[in-house]
């Protein structure tokens, strides 16, 4: 089956790869600013990158942008306007779209909230990560629980409708009390879309190489079972492993994600994945390094890949199947190009053992496919 771009939902994803300090359980791509943070400098390499990926979407349209980092609510409200603009105008935005930044409490106030808005910005994703100065002290973050009580109180004042709070579980020595009582105050601002995922060591990171002590297994389990419970009691759908929103109001473009659409990665360590007009899919990593991406002359690619069919059947899996209800069959073969008869025994196999729902014509994975995800997913490394 040869694809057919014009058929998948296109996201723009722009990286902003400055903080004010790294956090030790960080390993998105984030460095230290500089003290001295030229915008202008990074605008017009952002625009210089877009414009050369241009080429690769002629004729389609945005549906969904994201503005992430690092910290981008480190940049001024007009040169976020100003990337906005100028890349509507590159690549033509839906009259609908989508387009969230991610903000930092710490960094922001009502004026400067209200200005992202009057930019263009519709959606705001503040990392809250908990509201317990000490956690938040264990976390490394730059701001207190007052910071934090400000930013979101800000962001409703500016009058933003959709706003997603991220709120982290299983942090260092925390008690099922704690994380409880961090959630139910999270839940008391009633905002549109919560995000609250359970904090890992990850590779690359202080806290792998010096492990704090975390929650037990059991405990996890036990905080995750009764957050879900006040999540749902509060009219909050979990769609995704730890997306939770009010109807309505689930992010579009992390569903674009999850369901395979194609997204355009600018900024530095940003990653691709697009659908071109032959047919074929190919991802591409952006150079790492700000001031490597700054200083690259054209391409501002580091690599290129073209994924098997066995990497994108996979990669599919990865998404789809963190969606709670799952994704109908066909947009196997829609997203990938490829018959769904290479997943027909592996579906079977994971019906047999209670991990997908036994639906002829969807993908949708049990409870039990939900809490055994790695075990779900190990049915789909085909090769």
């Amino acid at each position: 089956m040869t694809l057919s771009p014009e058929d998948i939902p296109l996201s723009l994803y722009i990286h902003i790869p400055w903080c004010v300090r790294k956090c030790p359980y960080c390993d998105f791509n984030s460095h230290t600013a500089p003290t001295n943070l030229d915008e202008t400098r990074y605008y017009n390499t952002l625009i210089a990158d877009l414009t050369e990926d241009s080429a690769l979407v002629t004729g389609r349209t945005i549906q969904t942008v994201f503005i992430g980092g690092g910290t981008p609510s480190l940049y001024s409200a007009r040169t976020i306007g100003q990337i906005l603009h100028q890349a509507s105008k590159i690549i033509s935005f839906a009259a609908d779209a989508e387009i969230t930044l991610e903000a930092n409490p710490g960094t922001v106030d009502t004026q400067r909230f209200a200005d992202y808005r009057a930019a263009g910005v519709n959606r705001l994703s503040i990392g809250v990560q908990s509201l317990n100065d000490t956690k938040l002290r264990a976390l490394g973050r730059i701001h207190g629980r007052k910071e934090a009580q400000t930013a979101i109180q800000a962001a409703q004042q500016a009058n933003f409708n959709h706003i997603n709070l991220d709120l982290m579980y299983g942090l260092p020595n925390q008690t099922l009390s704690e994380a409880m009582l961090d959630l139910s105050e999270l839940l008391s601002y009633q905002t549109s879309h919560i995000s609250w995922y359970q904090l890992t060591l990850e590779p690359n990171t202080l806290f792998y190489r010096q492990p704090p002590t975390l929650p037990d297994e059991d405990q996890l389990f036990e905080i995750m079972q009764a957050g879900q419970a006040q999540l749902t009691k509060h009219n909050y759908q979990q769609y995704e492993v730890s997306a939770y929103s009010q109807p309505g109001h689930t992010c579009r473009h992390n569903l674009n994600y999850w369901q395979f659409g194609d997204y355009l990665g600018i900024g530095a360590g940003a990653h691709s994945k697009l659908t071109l007009q032959s047919g074929q899919i190919i991802r591409r990593h952006k150079h790492r390094h700000p001031e490597q991406y700054q200083q690259q002359a054209t391409p501002y690619i580091r690599e290129e890949q073209t994924p098997t069919p066995e990497r994108l059947t996979l990669e599919f899996m990865l998404n789809a199947l963190r969606l709670t209800h799952g994704v109908p069959l066909t947009l196997f073969t829609e997203r990938t190009g490829l018959s769904r008869n290479r997943i027909q025994q592996p579906i079977q196999d994971a019906v047999a053992q209670g991990l997908l729902e036994s639906q002829t014509n969807y993908l949708q994975p049990t409870r039990r496919g939900h809490l055994f995800l790695n075990d779900l997913l190990a049915h789909f490394h085909i090769g």
